[in-house]
């Protein structure tokens, strides 16, 4: 065999390897960015599953602002309901929106800041909160490291041809979003 056939060999079983390896990685990153969607995603459900808990909580107290609270409602059944990765970002950034009018009308009934009930589900939900902030680094990361991957030469090549795409970061879009949620009790 010549010299010119294993090279032309040794050049194929490289590139058939960069393939095999390339592949499996760009599989590993696509599940854990789905996974670190998913870990997020319980976070969202059990905020999603105290603000009913909390909105009827404030209607005890607040009679005349209904507007506000069934806005919320809407928000939060919104968010529950989105079928893929974009409409659950688009629903949580109108949760997000939400929550802060929420929080504004508490803070206009002191009666309501001081009922037991009240304080102990905003605390749940400050650790939920919490939560959700470490997993969106979490999830941010992966999808950093998920996007810089099929983009860099020559794996770019590589992610068109086995059609990886681009995911999207979980981001504030709405600069009223990007201020701190002020909770006080």
């Amino acid at each position: 065999m010549s010299i010119y056939m294993m090279i032309a060999i040794g050049i194929i079983a490289l590139m058939i390897l960069w393939f095999i390896f390339g592949y499996n990685r760009f599989v590993r990153l696509r599940n854990k960015v789905e996974e670190a969607f998913s870990t997020m995603d319980v976070y969202l459900k059990k905020r999603y599953d105290l603000i009913p808990n909390l909105v009827e909580t404030i209607k005890g107290y607040t009679k005349h602002e209904s507007e506000t609270l069934e806005k919320v409602v809407a928000a939060r059944n919104m968010a529950v309901s989105a079928k893929n990765t974009d409409d659950k970002i688009a629903g949580e950034q109108q949760m997000q929106r939400m929550l802060g009018s929420l929080f504004a009308i508490s803070e206009s009934y002191p009666d309501l800041k001081a009922d037991s009930h009240y304080v102990k589900l905003m605390s749940e939900l400050e650790r939920v909160e919490a939560d959700i902030a470490n997993a969106r680094k979490y999830f941010n990361a992966v999808v950093k490291k998920y996007n810089d991957a099929i983009q860099v030469f020559p794996n770019n090549i590589l992610a068109a041809l086995f059609h990886f795409k681009q995911k999207p970061l979980f981001e504030i879009q709405d600069s009223v979003q990007r201020e701190n949620v002020h909770v006080q009790f």
